[in-house]
């Protein structure tokens, strides 16, 4: 279905159209900035399909739209990233410059060297909290761009341990499965692992015997040929250093841009429009969906400005960026008769982050990644932690090495929204996770020794999580396959359909799977009548 546009000029902070007859994107000159607003133009437009975020979910939704038939327009904040064997796209850890963060001037991660630079949409976003900060993705392919790639399936128990309302055996038979094809996960082979670079890891697995448990190799969405090539001088190194918080330069990572996004392009029915910032989501007196945004240059300043009238909805922009955006909907009123369980169900997937320092031995220099080796500690559903090492790529020894330990969390975090600043945050009491940190605690205690160096919880410190899941739970806020209740043709598909944790999991492959079960029920049922 061809899409409609019609240009105008505003001098107005907002922009109301007739066919919205509510406010749309609000028109800054710079995102975030006060000062008063140059005239901008305004693109409207109908569309059959807009999909908000290009994460897991809305990856996912793209591809199986696309290939239904239907055409879809898919709204990112970010750029693009292309990589390639010796590309210099993305930030180094240690040398961080404006590719590292989004719209920021210094850093988003308390872990990396202070600079200052330029704004710009780089690939890490931080989003305050009130006790919890969210570090999220940015850029086409979301946080797959930027995740280790841990790629778990949680068992049955601990599957119903989250999501009991879900029957897990198509799930292992046929929707995790779908997503392995797409995203090829694959453990560290014996030739990498044992190569002096991952000296660490060998040291983890050493620990690990000797504590009398069994390591476990985590399947990684990774061409390992790549690290191969950097182990023979091919390749500049990138996974042999730990180089990979802010992405991969050499490429070989298969995260959802090279995968789901290229698939769906492919079909010629996806459009990708970057660096478009999503301000509202309404509803309109015709029971069509208007989606606000704002247009924005590399320096975050908003050049235009972008209504987009459509059938059908996909909020696919993860916990921070979905969820925020249903809040605002329900408090300004856009959205009628939002579920009152909005925002609620908060959590974490348990994560965090040790610091292990003055191990007696020599750990290496430019250790090795990402995050391949790990105990899991599966046999109490309810009480299921995973730990798995992390590199530490400091360019000289530092008998260091980060230990990143999650599992099943309460869900007491919730979003409320501010109408002083139109913005939702996340509240997130302190005491919630103390059973499971105590748990995670002893775990890397039995594994490290408790006389063998010190162990530094970074996360008591500096509280994020890289995992938010909930805030729009399956079941309550949506049915049972993503569909919001009572509203016909909005759809969430991201994270924040899922209560808190993944089950002791990464998150993503649970998103994924769950997001393909949904999307096929949907193709089935909704194309053609709903939109």
């Amino acid at each position: 279905m061809p899409h409609i546009s019609r240009r105008r000029f505003l001098g107005g902070v907002a922009a109301t159209t007739a066919a919205a007859g509510v406010a749309a994107a609000t028109g800054f000159s710079r995102v975030g900035a006060t000062t008063a607003p140059a005239p901008l133009p305004v693109t409207e437009e109908n569309r059959r399909v807009v999909i908000i975020g290009s994460g897991f979910g809305g990856s996912v939704a793209a591809l199986r739209l696309a290939q239904a038939g239907v055409p879809v327009l898919l709204l990112e904040r970010g750029i693009r990233w292309p990589t390639g064997p010796n590309a210099d796209t993305f930030s180094h850890m240690y040398s961080p410059d404006k590719r590292c963060a989004w719209l920021s001037t210094s850093p988003t991660l308390t872990s990396t060297p202070p600079a200052v630079f330029d704004r710009y949409p780089g690939v890490i976003d931080r989003v305050h909290g009130d006790g919890l900060d969210i570090i999220c993705g940015a850029g086409v392919g979301g946080g797959s761009l930027v995740y280790h790639g841990m790629t778990l399936e949680p068992t049955e128990p601990l599957f119903a341990e989250v999501l009991p309302q879900l029957d897990y055996a198509p799930m292992h038979r046929t929707y995790y499965p779908r997503v392995a094809s797409m995203l090829r996960p694959a453990t560290i082979p014996d030739d990498v692992l044992n190569s002096k670079q991952y000296l660490s890891n060998q040291i983890f697995i050493d620990h690990i015997t000797a504590a009398g448990l069994t390591p476990s190799r985590i399947p990684m969405p990774i061409n390992w040929d790549y690290a191969r090539a950097e182990l023979a001088g091919v390749m500049k190194p990138a996974y042999t250093t730990g180089d990979v918080t802010y992405g991969v330069n050499n490429g070989g990572k298969h995260s959802l841009d090279v995968t789901y996004l290229a698939a769906a392009e492919a079909t010629g029915r996806l459009e990708i429009a970057t660096l478009h910032v999503v301000q509202d989501v309404a509803l309109n007196a015709q029971g069509k969906w208007v989606v606000s945004a704002n247009q924005i240059n590399t320096g975050g300043d908003t050049v235009a400005q972008k209504v987009i009238t459509a059938d059908a909805v996909f909020m696919g922009a993860g916990v921070a960026g979905t969820t925020r955006l249903l809040m605002k909907a329900q408090g300004k009123g856009t959205i009628p008769d939002l579920p009152d369980s909005l925002g609620t169900q908060v959590g974490t997937n348990g994560d965090r982050i040790y610091a292990w320092v003055n191990i007696p031995q020599n750990t290496g220099a430019l250790q090795g990644g990402p995050a391949c080796i790990g105990v899991k500690d599966w046999a109490n559903p309810s009480q299921a932690i995973t730990v798995v090492h992390g590199p530490v790529p400091v360019p000289i020894e530092s008998h260091i090495m980060t230990i990143i330990g999650f599992g099943v969390t309460p869900v007491r975090g919730s979003f409320q929204y501010d109408s002083a600043t139109d913005d939702a945050v996340v509240h997130y009491p302190h005491d919630t996770e103390t059973v499971l940190n105590q748990a995670i605690h002893d775990k890397i205690l039995q594994i490290t020794g408790s006389t063998i160096g010190v162990l530094i919880d970074t996360t008591e410190t500096d509280p994020t999580t890289f995992h938010p899941l909930g805030g729009a739970p399956l079941g309550s806020v949506t049915d049972l396959y993503g569909r919001v209740q009572g509203h016909r043709g909005l759809y969430v598909m991201d994270g924040s359909l899922i209560p808190g944790s993944a089950g002791a999991c990464n998150p993503s492959m649970t998103i994924a799977a769950v997001a393909e079960r949904n999307i096929e029920k949907i193709v089935h049922t909704d194309v053609g009548s709903v939109f």
